[in-house]
């Protein structure tokens, strides 16, 4: 098995570790600008951001790689979780400010410039990102699309466009907000300060927060933890909490409602209380 090191532009062997594998080599071949993993006996993807000279800056190659590794990851059967991760030092300063300079109104507009960087936000299986270092601009937008964060210590998050004469363009403004409330997100976004690990934590923004050299395992353990339950439970679950931040509860509670019982046409449902009566640990088919 081979992945291509884009710093060097060559294909090297890999080795198999017990308990993971990668992606094939074909799928890995495609990508410039992240790596492509499955871990936990394949059942954690595991896409890491992999610009490390621009402190893994947005650019569009990088977001469109993002996008097909999630359509990868989305059709595999196996895969239950996915994890989103940077570098130590940085998830992802940012969006690639050299890219964007010179796009004008007109291209911006006409083109829906970003109007594909939510694919994250869109994906089916739970997401989990795994944030250390830098997380601003767009790092700290695509953070926020997924379904969890835990962030390393010495993590730091932000908006800090206003200070380059813009506004975030990916969600900022409407994640955060909901993420940590008005004035707090207000007070970011129009300053450009930076936010903490332990700040986000308390303010609701990041689940949880570990030592950076603890970080990746402990999202993978996560991942793996979600995994192992019922698919078919999950997508539901997961559905039926992001409809919080879109319906009323009145409506949100239908489409609850509605989920639940969808669940009793499932065989994992009828699994999962079947081995809860006689004591034993559910063997889910995701079905």
């Amino acid at each position: 098995m081979y992945r291509l090191l884009s710093s060097a532009k060559q294909v090297y062997p890999i080795v198999e570790h017990v308990g993971w594998r990668s992606f094939s080599a074909s799928a890995s071949l495609q990508h410039e600008h992240i790596l492509v993993e499955r871990r936990v006996e394949g059942k954690v993807g595991l896409i890491q951001l992999n610009r490390p000279k621009a402190l893994n800056a947005l650019c569009d190659g990088l977001m469109n790689e993002v996008s097909v590794a999630l359509d990868e990851m989305e059709a595999d059967k196996k895969v239950g979780a996915i994890v989103i991760t940077g570098s130590n030092r940085a998830f992802a300063a940012g969006a690639d400010i050299k890219e964007m300079l010179p796009i004008t109104f007109q291209k911006a507009s006409r083109g829906n410039f970003l109007g594909h960087w939510d694919r994250v936000a869109r994906c089916t299986k739970p997401t989990i990102a795994a944030v250390n270092g830098f997380a601003l601009g767009g790092g700290c937008e695509l953070a926020m699309m997924c379904d969890i964060i835990y962030a390393g210590e010495k993590a730091i998050f932000g908006q800090p466009e206003i200070k380059l004469g813009t506004i975030p363009g990916a969600g900022g403004t409407q994640r955060l907000t909901r993420a940590i409330g008005k004035s707090k997100a207000m007070e970011l976004v129009l300053t450009g300060d930076n936010l903490a690990a332990v700040d986000a934590e308390r303010a609701g923004l990041v689940s949880k927060v570990f030592p950076v050299d603890e970080l990746l395992d402990k999202a993978l353990e996560l991942g793996g933890k979600i995994a192992a339950q019922s698919q078919m439970a999950t997508g539901y679950a997961k559905e039926a909490v992001n409809s919080a931040y879109e319906l009323s509860l009145t409506e949100g509670c239908r489409l609850e409602k509605k989920l639940f019982h969808a669940s009793f046409g499932t065989d994992d449902r009828k699994e999962g209380m079947a081995a809860f009566v006689e004591k034993r640990k559910a063997n889910f088919t995701d079905n």
